[in-house]
């Protein structure tokens, strides 16, 4: 059990009140991280500080917007005055749209764009270049999706911007290993969370069922491994630029 102690590490999770952010969150507490949630909207974030709380660990909510640089600024500032310092960011706001390519308006582009690839790069400027100078390590993990690699149909916006998210977790794991601090992702197959529902057709859901040798849709709870795995400074010490399926066998199927 000492390979997944986080006693003494805070984490900062950002989007850590939707559906997947909440029960990574709820792991990492469990193993005994402090855990900063972070989010808009302050009454799911709540919600899941309570449930922390629950299991006796430790949480603290910060409302900010994630697409804005001062925001993640002064949510570093008042982890560090909560807390000490941030070990382990988790980057998984999440925004998708089944528009048509034809349709697709660049409001709808850059919004999508803005959620899902701005706020990992301004996170891991801030928050990574925190843990670069600080010289003690770290471990950022960014949540991508099946859709980055192949892309999937119909979420063109969504695809691109995870497609995006894989190749700047690499990137940055380069650049960060001389400090020690590990940039890997984590890719959810599919779970039913709250974005994607309006996506989620009989007929999609067929499709999927057949590209997913496991037959099944993954619960929010089944990426709490992974989230502790790639946390854990001991468990995880030599892994960085990886991208972790949890997918029940999609990424292993063609047809």
């Amino acid at each position: 059990m000492n390979l997944f102690d986080l006693s003494g590490k805070t984490a900062v999770i950002i989007g850590g009140n939707s559906t997947l952010g909440g029960s990574m969150a709820l792991a990492l507490a469990g193993h005994g991280a402090k855990v900063a949630i972070v989010g808009r909207n302050q009454e799911k974030s709540e919600q899941v500080q309570e449930s922390i709380a629950a299991i006796g660990g430790e949480a603290k909510t910060f409302q900010a917007d994630a697409t804005k640089r001062e925001d993640l600024e002064q949510v570093l500032q008042d982890v560090i005055a909560w807390s000490g310092s941030a070990d382990i960011l988790m980057n998984c706001p999440g925004k998708n749209s089944a528009t048509p390519f034809f349709d697709i308006s660049m409001e709808e582009w850059d919004s999508i764009m803005e959620v899902n690839l701005k706020s990992v790069v301004l996170a891991c400027q801030v928050f990574g270049k925190y843990m670069v100078e600080r010289g003690e390590g770290g471990s950022i993990i960014n949540i991508s999706s099946v859709s980055s690699d192949p892309p999937l149909s119909r979420v063109f916006t969504y695809s691109a911007s995870k497609a995006a998210v894989n190749n700047i977790t690499q990137n940055l794991a380069r650049e960060f290993a001389p400090s020690r601090v590990r940039v890997n992702a984590i890719i959810p197959g599919f779970f039913p969370a709250e974005q994607n529902r309006k996506i989620l057709s009989p007929e999609r859901i067929e499709s999927i069922m057949r590209h997913t040798p496991m037959n099944r849709f993954g619960e929010a709870a089944e990426l709490q491994g992974a989230a502790v795995y790639l946390a854990s400074e001991k468990a995880s010490s030599f892994v960085t630029g990886t991208v972790l399926r949890v997918d029940g066998g999609f990424g292993a199927m063609t047809i």
